[in-house]
């Protein structure tokens, strides 16, 4: 048996050492982690279980008969993150460039369907040019059905994309049918086609930083959830990110015991936001007065930063925050931050995060570009998901409320908002008083003797009568209309009681059409 036991050990160590410590050595230099590095930093000390250790490559063709590929490229198995299980696997670079052959293939889609088994979050380190050449035309079936498992998976377990360095082909697809997708900058690339490949077929010539780094998917396609300045950063948030989220479906968000006063008075916000709906203010400011400790885990932050959404937390539960950027575009919905909104509220829903509305919006933003992108379409896909989703919704209304904006933001109770309140600055109108008033009393300012002082009382008229919060809560668009000082207060209430939301059963069907 010790001669055993010897063999096996050995063939352990072999494994977890692998044989490329040179190309160890220039990850090293480039200041980069290896695979079991970026394991060790992201999982509780010593709480790592690794699975499928002495896997190895099986391909013997096109001249890899000579050589052993232990693990195959991957390290796969589960841990804890503070205390909760989770599951993770990382790539390694230094085995075939971390491409995906026959058993890379399985250890990925194995621990995948480990998740939805035990009910554990998924988080997936990579780093992958995609399929291996070598092995592609062995076995078509095992590698592409992670495919199969991140959709199986999605909407039952979190799933969280990693990307660490350059990676294609089918693992960039994975990762897009995950939650959320962490970059580091100008470390990780995410990509279909490279820059070769575009250049060949004349497409020009761009870097590999310009074509597919991580501020290009933060800010231009959105792709990127959190850009982090370097690899321990990007683990430490990602820790941070499922601090928030629970474990599955069929869980409650963790409670967490912030040391925040619920009844905390938020003294000195009306200061912070202007009362002319035409001057701006960084809403980030009110989020971070309203939460626990000003703690705000933000989305998506540099892609259409019209719209702010993210994690907080009140009275130490989760909630998701869907909230307009007066200071970009006024906070108008655009084609970008339509699709922001729709699958991050899909998300909070998924996983029962109650959601919370800060109004400021003045529509949909309107323009040639936007018609001809489709906002017709991208504006569906935000009032689809507002009406689908079931877990509590609250709304406060800030400043504008106006038009579609006002529905898609859940402005009032019409789209089954569960409670809606309005700040005393709330303006809830189909177009704002100025615009309004020209619109509707053109003719007779024309013809007036002194068309600004009739302007003015127009305005004053139509405010008083039309968009004043008294009269939408009067109406029943809002249930009350509060201070800004009480908001924190009143969102507590509101959700303790909404806790106990038991929504009406959904007709029978096999799943809806969102139009996308």
């Amino acid at each position: 048996m010790k001669e055993e036991i010897a063999k096996v050990r050995k063939a352990r160590k072999s494994a977890i050492e692998g044989i490329a410590k040179d190309k160890i050595a220039k990850l090293h230099e480039e200041g980069r982690l290896t695979a079991r590095e970026r394991i060790e930093l992201f999982f509780d000390k010593g709480s790592f279980v690794e699975l499928g250790l002495l896997a190895e490559s099986q391909c013997y063709e096109f001249g890899m008969k000579k050589h052993r590929y232990p693990t195959d490229g991957i390290v796969v198995g589960h841990g804890t993150v503070d205390g909760r299980q989770v599951c993770a696997y990382s790539e390694d670079v230094t085995i075939l460039g971390g491409s995906v052959g026959v058993f890379h293939g399985r250890k990925m889609t194995e621990i995948a369907d480990l998740t939805v088994k035990t009910g554990v979050p998924l988080v997936a380190l990579m780093e992958s040019p995609g399929a291996r050449v070598q092995e592609a035309i062995i076995e078509v079936i095992g590698p592409p059905n992670i495919f199969y498992q991140n959709v199986r998976a999605s909407g039952v377990v979190p799933q969280i994309a990693v990307v660490l360095g350059n990676t294609a082909g089918m693992v960039i697809y994975s990762a897009a049918l995950m939650d959320f997708i962490f970059m580091v900058d100008k470390q990780s690339h995410a990509l279909i086609t490279g820059p070769k490949v575009i250049k060949t077929i004349g497409g020009g010539d761009i870097t590999m930083e310009e074509l597919a780094g991580a501020r290009v998917h933060s800010v231009k396609t959105g792709i990127c959830d959190y850009r982090a300045r370097d690899e321990v950063q990007c683990l430490r948030q990602v820790r941070r990110l499922l601090s928030f989220l629970p474990s599955n479906n069929l869980e409650d968000p963790p409670v967490v015991d912030t040391g925040d006063d619920p009844n905390r008075w938020l003294d000195g916000l009306e200061d912070i936001v202007p009362v002319n709906p035409e001057l701006p203010f960084d809403m980030h400011q009110v989020v971070e007065r309203i939460v626990d400790n000003g703690d705000f885990f933000e989305i998506k932050k540099e892609f259409a930063p019209c719209l702010i959404i993210g994690f907080g937390r009140l009275n130490g539960k989760t909630i998701g925050i869907v909230a307009n950027q007066p200071e970009s575009l006024s906070g108008c919905l655009t084609v970008d931050s339509s699709d922001k909104f729709a699958r991050f509220v899909r998300f909070c829903d998924c996983f029962n995060i109650p959601l919370v509305f800060l109004v400021d919006v003045p529509g949909y933003l309107p323009g040639i570009d936007q018609e001809h992108t489709g906002i017709i379409n991208h504006g569906a896909k935000v009032l689809y998901a507002l009406c689908e989703a079931t877990v509590p919704k609250v709304s406060v209304v800030i400043r504008k409320c106006y038009g579609g904006g006002m529905l898609g933001m859940g402005g009032h109770k019409s789209l089954r908002i569960d409670q809606a309140f309005g700040w005393p600055t709330a303006e809830l109108a189909t177009m704002g008083a100025e615009a309004a008033v020209n619109f509707l009393y053109r003719d007779g300012l024309k013809r007036a003797k002194d068309p600004e002082r009739m302007r003015e009382r127009l305005l004053r008229e139509y405010k008083e009568e039309h968009s004043n919060p008294l009269r939408a809560a009067a109406k029943r668009f809002l249930d009350d209309v509060i201070e800004p000082g009480e908001t924190r207060i009143r969102l507590i209430q509101s959700l303790e009681l909404l806790s106990r939301k038991n929504d009406d059963p959904l007709p029978r069907k096999k799943h809806g059409n969102i139009p996308l």
